[in-house]
């Protein structure tokens, strides 16, 4: 099967890269000492957990499904946080997980022992109230009235003696897409508010938002906030990316159904913003294009600088299934296809079916080239969840 056999829209993730990512990672656990986990909220493609269990210490799950996920398809290291635990689910999660970690010390105090006498290592998620992110609060924990985490003040009035003894582990995430120099400014918030009891962990856990495997990452200080933590306090140290394990290994290959023309070119392709990426309306952003760039001048009608400009939208009824505008060098006709780019992460696992929209298949292509069809769906996938 060749890429033009495809059948759009599908979801191409590319295993080479995903090897490149891991041996980044790898790198990184080998030279320090701390375990990486793969945080499964960003990618969740299962059939490559084998591949991926050889390189990184095991997987973090946000609830159950997840859980249940990492432990029988990953069979590594399997630990979660949840804002809140239901009752009804928090005996299988116990049977599921090494390590669990608790929002606030209410949860604590009424899941705790039930954790421990499972075997399980206890954890709390901390709110160093360190903002490091600009523009995107949706995503950010440390803003105004989070929900997430234990902040200090009420660290010290709810925490009694027994329940900071009961703890093995401090957990603390703040950042999305982020370089090292923002972990190390949260770091160092960390260390001024919870400092006094990492001295008493077994493990600090660094959180997920590090864009450890991007190009221009500053890995030389990650290392060093790694070793200093685990110098300073005496504790493992471990970090759950999930965009590093699958960060530009994949592509969503979309079709041009119609060109329309209302003020500007808006090309109709069979993949849509609100059904098959939507992150790109809830970050938003503009996902890269191969062969395209941003449109500087979404006013433009035809040419621009020598380009042609079209606005990219999809096939359902929601007016604002937009993509964004791109500038390309020919014209586009229907029936062409188009590749958006970095397209496994946060995709797959926040496909819907909207308006009845298909869910793209998933293909692997494999390291010689190969493609491998992993999933592919149809009308039943979208009936059964209704």
């Amino acid at each position: 099967m060749r890429r033009e056999e495809l059948r759009t829209p599908c979801f191409v993730v590319q295993e080479n890269r995903i090897r490149e990512n891991l041996e980044i990672l790898k790198e990184i656990a080998d030279e320090t000492g701390c375990r990486i986990l793969l945080a499964q909220k960003a990618f969740s493609m299962y059939s490559l957990y084998p591949m991926i269990g050889t390189y990184l210490a095991g997987a973090t799950a946000s609830g159950l499904f997840e859980a249940r996920l990492g432990h029988e398809e990953m069979g590594k290291e399997n630990h979660i946080f949840s804002p809140a635990y239901r009752e009804d689910e928090m005996g299988e999660i116990l049977s599921l997980c090494d390590h669990i970690v608790f929002n606030s010390p209410s949860q604590l105090k009424r899941y705790g022992e039930r954790a421990k006498a499972a075997g399980c290592s206890a954890g709390l998620r901390v709110n160093p109230e360190c903002s490091t992110q600009e523009g995107h609060q949706v995503y950010d924990p440390c803003a105004p009235y989070s929900r997430l985490g234990t902040t200090l003040e009420t660290f010290q009035r709810e925490m009694s003696e027994e329940a900071i003894r009961s703890l093995d582990g401090l957990h603390f995430h703040t950042l999305c897409e982020q370089d090292s120099d923002d972990l190390a400014v949260t770091l160092e918030s960390v260390e001024e508010k919870f400092g006094a009891w990492m001295h008493h962990m077994k493990w600090v856990n660094f959180g997920g938002g590090h864009h450890i495997t991007r190009q221009d990452y500053d890995r030389e200080l990650l290392k060093r906030c790694i070793r200093h933590v685990q110098e300073t306090y005496g504790v493992e140290v471990y970090l759950e990316p999930g965009e590093a394990v699958a960060l530009n290994a994949g592509i969503l290959l979309t079709e041009v159904l119609d060109i329309v023309d209302n003020g500007m070119k808006i090309a109709i392709l069979d993949a849509s913003a609100a059904c098959h990426m939507p992150d790109v309306l809830e970050m938003p952003y503009l996902p890269p294009l191969k062969g395209a760039r941003q449109a500087s001048d979404t006013r433009a009608v035809g040419k621009e600088s020598g380009s042609y400009v079209y606005r990219l939208a999809g096939p359902t009824c929601l007016a604002g299934d937009v993509i964004g505008d791109y500038a390309f060098q020919e014209p586009l006709e229907c029936g062409d296809r188009l590749e958006f780019q970095d397209m496994a992460i946060y995709t797959m696992v926040k496909t819907n079916t909207f308006n009845g929209m298909k869910l793209p298949d998933i293909l692997l292509e494999r390291e010689d080239g190969t493609y491998e069809t992993v999933r592919r769906f149809g009308y039943e996938d979208f009936k059964m969840r209704l």
